[in-house]
């Protein structure tokens, strides 16, 4: 194909909700909300967890971490969302939708594998309790703690490097509500199957990997759980894994159906809805779950809001 006379796109333009221009400042002044309730409530969690001594432990270190991962992940997106609901040109350059897609991509996997970790601290807490002090040490705990965020930070480095060399000479309209792999590819002046199909090997290998050994672990737990012999003990079991396999499953129920798919076509409307769902509504409820449904967080926030008065 000849290139010769292609004019490369050097910025885009971030459509977002276009049905929706009317209640723009609405919009704008709830996405606020959900942004700053949002990081507030995982800063306060990771604040707390390091704070308290009695939260020093791998479940509670792997929740802090997970938290902090969040800051990263709502602030690769939502920043943009905000100024392009009150902005008129809703514009990004290509080396910005770059860098906001490799954030954002690096923050779900490294979330992605902590999910993980916290499945199979879980399965060693209840299907090995007597192991489990010698088996997750602190010095494992921090080397699968790296691990995650180094695996996160090199997860979209292929894909972007792909990408990087894809010519955008024609429209630069990107119909969804931040910069992505697939909207973007989808404007490309090229044939970009080879793109779709190793987005389509590394999000498989990495989202279905990961479900699949959460997935694994659960069912060893479960399958432990119910040879306890006591209700109470039943309920104690499963309550430590409660909050884990809520966020577990908001978080994968939306990234499977939008990221383990090999096609460039797709419902804008569908895609834009499960967007916002892992962008905005699983972090923003993850400090909700994580505090409402774990006592010892629950109580340890209320002591620390205690000490510094905001609480009687």
């Amino acid at each position: 194909m000849d290139t010769g006379n292609w004019s490369q796109v050097t910025e885009f333009i971030i459509l977002g909700f276009p049905h929706l221009q009317g209640v723009q400042i609405y919009l704008f002044l709830l996405l606020l909300l959900v942004y700053l309730t949002t990081m507030l409530g995982n800063l306060l969690i990771f604040l707390v967890v390091c704070l308290e001594s009695q939260l020093h432990a791998p479940m509670y270190h792997f929740i802090s971490i997970l938290s902090f991962s969040e800051l990263g992940y709502t602030a690769a997106t939502i920043p943009k969302m905000l100024a392009n609901l009150l902005s008129e040109k809703k514009t990004i350059s290509f080396s910005g939708c770059l860098l906001q897609i490799y954030f954002f991509h690096s923050f779900g996997a490294t979330e992605c594998y902590l999910l993980t970790a916290m499945a199979y601290d879980r399965y060693l807490a209840i299907c090995r309790p007597l192991h489990y002090p010698t088996l997750m040490t602190p010095t494992l705990c921090a080397e699968i703690a790296i691990g995650c965020w180094l695996g996160g930070l090199a997860g979209p480095v292929v894909e972007i490097s792909l990408i990087s060399r894809v010519p955008f000479c024609g429209p630069n309209r990107i119909q969804h509500i931040f910069c992505d792999f697939p909207p973007l590819l989808s404007l490309a002046c090229t044939d970009t199957s080879i793109n779709v199909l190793v987005d389509f090997v590394i999000n498989s290998c990495k989202i279905l990997a990961t479900f699949l050994l959460i997935l694994c672990s659960y069912v060893r737990i479960i399958c432990t759980v119910l040879r306890i012999p006591s209700a109470a003990g039943k309920r104690k079991a499963f309550s430590t894994c409660a909050s884990h396999l809520t966020v577990v499953l908001v978080f994968y129920g939306s990234i499977l159906f939008m990221y383990v798919r090999l096609r460039k076509s797709y419902s804008l409307d569908y895609d834009r809805a499960l967007a916002v769902v892992y962008s905005v509504l699983t972090p923003f409820l993850n400090p909700f779950i994580y505090s409402l449904r774990n006592k010892e967080i629950k109580e340890a926030m209320r002591r620390q809001l205690k000490r510094i008065g905001i609480l009687a």
